[in-house]
């Protein structure tokens, strides 16, 4: 059986470069997870949230395939269009090597 992709994820982070980058894209990821789990859990489709927010649904697909890069209030539409508030926080940084 082959590799998964945690698998692959795994040995690629051993690489102190990759994981840097890896890091450093997080908050990335969790946008674009939370967009998608947000409107996937309210059982809309991306056109039901583009006619809801007034954002486009090619735009909706780029923010979730991580192509986008929304503004604070892009997100704010989003939420309000999923029945959501924006919610941000600052959390203290790991220690190096974490």
């Amino acid at each position: 059986m082959g590799k998964n992709f945690r698998d692959t994820l795994n040995e690629q982070l051993k690489d102190p470069a990759f994981r840097a980058e890896w890091e450093a894209l997080e908050p990335e990821r969790q946008i674009t997870m939370a967009i998608i789990e947000g409107r996937t859990s309210n059982h809309l489709t991306q056109e039901q949230l583009a006619a809801a927010t007034g954002i486009t649904q090619a735009d909706i697909s780029r923010l979730e395939n991580g192509t986008g890069n929304p503004s604070l209030r892009t997100l704010k539409r989003l939420a309000a269009g999923m029945g959501m508030t924006l919610k941000l926080e600052f959390v203290p940084s790991a220690p190096a090597g974490q």
